[in-house]
């Protein structure tokens, strides 16, 4: 009990502190997704040096030495606490943003995550130097166990009850209570005499990896250590692509952070539970289901509904992750080389880390890591398929490749409406859908009956080897499939370009048709700026800017003398300073590098703009508060809060907290504009919320232009402000969609809380 107690504190904490520091830090650099790729690559390159500690010391230091060792670190771990980073941490303008929050994490964090990390294998293996005749993977399961309760516990539990500061001393104190725990492990190892399996047994790194022979028949061979890695690192290209996709499109926050972790723990703990989880067939049919998914859900874009996406996405993240554990978990080793065996998983999760927040930003100007994650799974599955003469495995890929086949043409047409989409989640879609395809039905059913009971055996047994090849051509397909979707997404851009902030697209259409000639520019699957080419509507503010729009209409309701000052969170293509005349100014505040770019080379708004324009780069929050310490307050007549990436909502830009430093930036009777349009999210219980906390009056304003003028977009503007008469004009009220309810419910967001689930439409 004492091992089991201290392996599980231990992956708790590990897992607990990931969204807690990641909440604290979020806000100094954007709110982008990319702020929890570089953790995870940080979390991930902190879990393989524990595990690099724990195979070293286990391998090359007797028992006593090892325990003297941990115990000292552990001590010296407790210097770290409270783990909560100082305000000096927050970035300067230019600061490269993956640098400087690897060296937050480094020495917020350093120390203490490291000896969490090595708990996991080292702790096993002093179990297995106790009791050496019980298996010690199990372990490994219940490691992963307090993981996922970490992870469920933070957004439910966590999260709501305690703030920021709060929450870092309550991890500080597990972090004591995991040190006593640990601690009494290596008192108890310390007076084992036995040495460490000596390095002829267990060769040197530099060595080449033993192979099974007469006198090493344990040893693991060469394809089983390579799979030892390249699994792990397709499972890690994978969660860190899918989470990436549901923060860019919806938020960055814990709470959609924790759903593809816990997916991804759950599918360790069911396959090192026990291999009754893991059926090969099974999960090779499903696999080539959810691949037909991932590119259905890619196709689809933003016209998908967030629960399909989220549905449909977790669902492909478990599945994968289930083949890529399930067959880890049968290339398991004997017990002498767990700490390896562990030591090559971390490195693979490392390298998955590596590969999406380090060059992928670099290699790609969009994001493909989703696709090519799944086409290297699928190669992978015909590989060991091969090698490893698995009949099941194989079968269970064109079971489910054949049923997808099959399906398709019955999913993919909608004769009378009631049978749409590959998600009819209706009884009455389902049972009209049974009624027009119950003899397809019942042959995947058949087929997949077969893989269940391992392989259609009559028939497998005539193909041996040779039923790889279907997995194999299908992995050459699905290739080419992800290939052509990828170039049909980006053939009509101008320019595509990626960084730590996403991925951005300058799109050219009706080059041939004059006046109806335009330019777009895109982040993610979001449209956020449009421009006729040239004529009189190339100076039109448009899109989501129109005059009958929310902030066109408060902007001609600014008094004109002497000039008014216009603040703007979000540059986009600059479509807002169009509303500039002589004698105004725009300041514009924009994080993103490429953005200010591509706004100055490929639109004209900046150029041909009346006003004065100035643009600020970095984060609006941490920029405005740093003009209120050197006693600058720009005394805006309008500040307009348009930073969306994609449809992600920069939750730090909402909150009370931040209304507090746009209020001081006012002038008297100044006015904030929030543009709430989200195609997953209400956001006006959230500005309600806020204006009510600040005592602001407020009013909404929802726009749907006619259809012929299609350059026009949809939009809902909150407008709030200390200035009733200013929101209360003829014209704003006949616009208004109201008064708001006073008995409605609200929604208040801070720093240390915001939620979701209210808010999801």
């Amino acid at each position: 009990m004492l091992y089991a107690a201290t392996i599980f504190t231990g992956a708790f904490l590990l897992f607990l502190v990931q969204p807690l520091i990641g909440k604290y830090i979020l806000p100094w650099f954007g709110g982008s997704p990319g702020v929890w790729t570089t953790c995870l690559l940080f979390f991930q390159s902190l879990l393989l040096g524990g595990y690099a500690y724990a195979h070293l010391t286990s391998t090359y230091l007797r028992p006593r030495a090892q325990a003297w060792l941990h115990l000292a670190l552990l001590a010296l771990s407790l210097a770290w606490i409270p783990i909560a980073p100082g305000a000096d941490w927050k970035p300067l303008t230019g600061d490269a943003p993956t640098g400087r929050i690897l060296l937050l994490l480094t020495a917020c964090l350093g120390l203490p995550y490291l000896v969490l990390s090595a708990t996991g294998p080292l702790v096993q293996r002093w179990f297995n130097l106790v009791h050496p005749g019980v298996s010690p993977y199990r372990l490994y399961a219940l490691s992963n166990a307090g993981s996922l309760l970490a992870l469920l516990g933070y957004p439910f539990a966590v999260e709501p009850l305690l703030g920021r500061d709060a929450q870092s001393w309550a991890w500080s104190a597990g972090l004591v209570v995991f040190a006593l725990l640990c601690g009494a492990c290596a008192w108890q190892i310390r007076s084992l005499s036995a040495p460490a399996p000596a390095p002829a047994a267990e060769p040197a790194p530099s060595s080449p990896e033993p192979r099974p022979s007469a006198d090493n028949p344990e040893a693991p061979p060469a394809a089983a250590v390579f799979f030892w890695i390249a699994l792990p690192a397709v499972a890690s290209i994978l969660l860190v692509a899918i989470t990436n996709k549901l923060s860019t499109d919806v938020a960055v926050t814990p709470f959609l952070w924790v759903l593809p972790l816990a997916l991804y723990l759950l599918t360790f703990i069911l396959c090192f539970d026990h291999p009754r989880w893991y059926r090969r067939g099974l999960f090779g049919a499903l696999f080539a289901a959810s691949c037909a998914v991932s590119w259905h859900l890619l196709d689809e874009g933003p016209s998908a509904p967030l629960a399909q996406q989220v549905v449909g996405y977790a669902a492909t993240l478990f599945v994968a992750c289930m083949v890529c554990h399930g067959e880890l978990y049968r290339q398991k080793p004997a017990p002498r080389y767990l700490t390896r065996f562990y030591l090559c998983i971390s490195a693979g999760g490392a390298l998955g880390g590596v590969a999406v927040a380090l060059l992928a930003p670099r290699v790609f100007n969009d994001y493909h890591e989703l696709p090519l994650g799944l086409w290297a799974l699928a190669y992978f599955v015909g590989v060991l398929a091969l090698i490893g003469r698995s009949r099941s495995l194989a079968a269970g890929s064109f079971a489910g490749t054949l049923g997808i086949v099959l399906l398709l043409p019955a999913l993919r047409v909608e004769a009378d409406g009631t049978v749409a989409g590959w998600f009819g989640g209706w009884l009455g879609q389902i049972r009209a859908f049974a009624e027009a395809n119950w003899k397809e039905i019942l042959g995947v059913a058949v087929l997949g009956f077969a893989c269940l009971r391992e392989g259609w055996r009559p028939v497998a047994r005539q193909f041996d080897r040779r039923m790889a090849a279907f997995p194999l051509f299908m992995s050459i397909l699905l290739g080419v499939v992800f290939i052509i979707q990828a170039t049909s997404h980006t053939h009509t851009a101008l320019e595509a370009v990626r960084n730590f902030y996403g991925a951005l697209k300058v799109r050219e259409y009706n080059k041939e048709l004059g006046e109806e000639h335009y330019y777009t520019l895109s982040h993610g699957i979001t449209t956020h700026g449009l421009q006729f080419a040239s004529g009189l509507r190339a100076i039109l503010p448009i899109s989501y800017y129109g005059p009958t729009s929310g902030v066109g209409r408060i902007v001609d309701e600014l008094p004109g003398d002497p000039g008014r000052h216009i603040g703007v969170v979000g540059l986009g293509a600059g479509s807002l300073a169009a509303y500039a005349v002589p004698g105004d100014r725009v300041r514009f505040y924009e994080i993103n590098p490429e953005v200010i770019r591509l706004a100055h080379e490929r639109f004209t708004y900046l150029e041909t703009t009346a006003g004065s324009v100035s643009i600020v780069e970095g984060d609006a929050r941490l920029t405005m508060e740093d003009e209120l310490r050197r006693d600058a307050p720009q005394k805006f007549d309008l500040l307009v809060l348009d930073a969306f990436s994609s449809d992600a909502i920069p939750i730090h830009l909402l909150t009370a907290e931040a209304f507090v430093t746009y209020l001081r930036h006012l002038k008297h009777g100044g006015v904030i504009a929030v543009h709430i349009s989200n195609r997953y999210l209400d956001l006006r219980p959230v500005v309600e919320g806020v204006a009510k906390h600040h005592g602001l009056h407020q009013i909404t304003i929802s726009d749907n232009p006619e259809d012929e003028k299609w350059w026009l977009y949809p939009t809902t503007w909150v407008l709030v402000s200390h200035d009733y008469d200013r929101l209360h004009s003829e014209s704003l009220l006949n616009a208004a969609d109201g008064p708001p309810d006073p008995d409605a419910e609200t929604v208040l967001w801070t720093d240390d809380r915001a939620s979701l689930v209210p808010v999801l439409k």
